[in-house]
């Protein structure tokens, strides 16, 4: 290949050196093209032009102290850097610093093995004035008149020689064909990089459009966010001033309506004063009229004085002799039928017959009456013993005829209904009252059941329920009536038993407060007369009776006399219900009395809200030691207390405030039962 080729691939160029110690210049040197700086033929032609005087300098601008040569490369190639080997004193092992070899030997440098043909190049004297190019040194010498008087050729003929040898060398092609390589090489690389800068670019354009979306989303939100509140805003200020228009219209109207009050007061004023004028003024005119009327008659009673005189004395004159007249007439008449009845002696004896007959037939009527009175009230008539029944009588019916047929036509209750008792009490309760109707409908013989505990624990409501579920009538007397009878006693009690024995359906006779009259007849001491009633009741309750169930209550079964503890074949104790039933009683009374007539709406009652189920369950918790008519009574309290109130609204603290008064006198009930001596029946042994 001839230099002048070789020259003009190699074009324009200048040096930049491979950093090295600062005592020696490195061996490889690269190599860049800049088209806008030299020329090589300018060069080659004028080599001394363009080097400096002085050592290691440049002519180029910005090179200023630098070490630079120039080197000669592969034809085409526009950036060469030395390619040094692994075992060159540099130790280069860059893979792109070992893609190309410098032709070092251009320069004549050897490696560490000897490589390269040439000398060692000679380094360019340094001027004693200055480092680079165009520079001044510390003298006053001035520097070269133009760019090119410092340049050293000896670095270009150095070149064009290696090129001419280079021309006639067999490895020209081959120098030449890897350098095409190399540069298709970087070529491939940089379009690598222009896409890897592309997909950058790529990527980038597609972040900036996510963090687009983004961003108008999050505009979006934050405008669906500022609308809604806005809108928020707006509608509370609408409600706002919905709200005051309403208020004011609220005291427009309370002034209009004070206003129509104000007049109607004021024409109600006029109208009533208007009324009592008229009365008033009505009033004083019939007084002036009775006055007048009262002078007119008192003068003309003045002016005829003796003319009433003379008329009351002729009255009463004519009224005396019609009396003596009619005297006078009646005693002749009298005188003459006695007169022609005594001388009759058939009519004689006709009356005194007829009265005869007539004082026979009231004495037989009257008998017979009674008679008739006392087998009617052993068959229906209520006894006097007997305080309440469900039998029904003549007279009942009659008066209350639609309540006897309900009665009538109702079918049997539950025996528990209504009746709050412990687990244990209400399986043995059920038991009898299962017992009993089965006893009724066998017609087979009933059981006396003697029921103790401590008053209200549901004795007599049991006795009713077991009646009603049984099937039978019932009757309730209470021990306390028999005493005052006296004498009287012992016929009322068998009028009892005869009245009992004559229902169809049976009775349950209950009797309450039973140690009332059944007691000891050996120690206690009682009078002739209740010990005579005791003795007709033992009769009658000796045996079993298909007609009747006679049924005990009492408080104190340990006054009973032995003959009554015989005849009784069941024995039940009714105890104080405990925390469960208690709250059982609590809402089923709270419901009977507050809850109901609250909600039916046909009452006064009222009832604030708060939670009944806990209220109810609190107050069971408080209510220890009470019995269920103790909480029946409390519970009408609370209807009491609604009716007395201003609203009729019951409240929890009311509630409350009752609960405590009943606590208070349930304490002052149990202290008042210890100081006597006596204690409790639920608290006995």
């Amino acid at each position: 290949m001839p230099s002048s080729s070789i020259l003009s691939l190699i074009g324009p160029c200048h040096l930049v050196p491979r950093p090295a110690p600062p005592t020696a210049c490195p061996p490889g040197l690269l190599l860049q093209s800049r088209r806008r700086h030299h020329d090589v033929t300018t060069l080659v032609a004028n080599p001394r032009a363009a080097w400096g005087t002085g050592p290691y300098t440049h002519p180029l601008p910005g090179r200023k102290g630098r070490c630079c040569a120039c080197a000669v490369f592969a034809a085409g190639s526009r950036r060469v850097e030395p390619a040094v080997s692994p075992a060159s004193p540099f130790g280069c092992k860059s893979p792109r610093r070992r893609r190309l070899w410098t032709m070092s030997w251009l320069f004549g440098i050897k490696g560490s093995k000897g490589e390269g043909t040439g000398p060692p190049l000679p380094l360019p004297p340094v001027q004693p004035g200055g480092e680079g190019s165009g520079d001044r040194g510390a003298g006053d010498r001035p520097g070269p008149k133009d760019k090119w008087s410092n340049f050293d050729p000896t670095g270009l003929e150095r070149a064009a020689k290696a090129a001419r040898e280079l021309e006639h060398s067999r490895h020209a092609k081959e120098a030449l064909s890897l350098a095409q390589m190399q540069e298709q090489t970087l070529q491939l690389e940089h379009q690598a990089k222009l896409k890897e800068y592309e997909a950058a670019v790529e990527q980038l354009k597609g972040d900036q459009i996510r963090a687009q979306a983004e961003e108008r989303r999050k505009t979006l939100s934050e405008e669906t966010r500022q609308h809604q509140a806005r809108a928020q805003y707006q509608d509370k200020l609408a409600r706002q001033r919905y709200e005051d228009q309403l208020k004011q219209q609220q005291l427009l109207n309370e002034e209009n309506l004070r206003k129509q009050e104000e007049s109607v007061q004021k024409q109600e004023a006029l109208r009533r004063a208007t009324v009592e004028r008229e009365m008033e003024l009505r009033h004083k005119n019939e007084m002036l009229r009775v006055e007048a009327e009262a002078r007119a008659r008192a003068k003309a009673e003045r002016e005829n004085a003796d003319i009433i005189r003379e008329q009351i004395r002729l009255k009463a004159a004519e009224h005396r002799q019609t009396i003596l007249e009619s005297i006078r007439t009646a005693g002749t008449l009298f005188g003459e039928g006695f007169r022609a009845f005594v001388t009759d002696w058939d009519k004689v004896t006709a009356t005194v017959a007829g009265l005869t007959l007539l004082a026979v037939g009231i004495y037989s009527a009257k008998n017979a009456t009674s008679v008739t009175g006392r087998y009617f009230e052993a068959r229906l008539g209520k006894p006097s013993l007997v305080r309440e029944t469900s039998r029904i009588t003549v007279l009942e019916a009659l008066r209350h005829p639609i309540q006897v047929s309900r009665r009538l036509l109702s079918k049997p209750q539950d025996a528990l209904e209504g009746v709050v008792l412990s687990p244990s009490l209400e399986a043995r309760v059920r038991d009898i009252a299962i017992a009993t109707r089965n006893t009724k409908k066998n017609k087979s013989l009933y059981r006396n059941v003697l029921m103790y505990g401590p008053p209200g624990t549901g004795k007599t409501l049991f006795a009713k329920k077991l009646a009603l579920h049984s099937g039978m009538d019932y009757a309730i007397m209470t021990g306390g009536d028999v005493a005052p009878m006296g004498r009287d006693g012992v016929t009322a009690m068998h009028k009892v038993f005869d009245w009992a024995s004559t229902s169809r359906r049976g009775l349950l006779l209950f009797v309450d407060e039973a140690d009332a009259f059944l007691r000891k007849r050996a120690t206690e001491k009682i009078s002739e007369d209740l010990r005579a009633t005791l003795n007709a009741f033992l009769h009658r309750t000796g045996q079993h009776s298909s007609k009747f169930m006679l049924v005990l209550a009492s408080n104190q079964p340990e006054q009973f006399d032995w003959a009554i503890n015989d005849r009784i074949d069941e024995m039940v104790s009714f105890e104080l219900p405990q925390r469960e039933e208690r709250e059982r009683l609590v809402r089923m009374y709270f419901d009977k009395y507050v809850l109901k007539p609250a909600t039916e709406g046909k009452q006064r009652l009222k009832l604030a809200q708060f939670d009944y189920g806990k209220k109810c369950s609190e107050i069971a918790q408080l209510t220890e030691g009470m019995s269920g008519r103790e909480i029946s009574q409390l519970a009408v309290a609370w209807q009491a207390m609604a009716y007395a109130s201003e609203d009729g609204v019951l409240t929890e603290a009311m509630m409350d405030a009752r609960v405590q008064d009943a606590i208070q006198q349930h304490r002052q009930k149990m202290e008042w039962l210890k100081a006597d001596g006596s204690q409790p029946p639920a608290l006995r042994t």
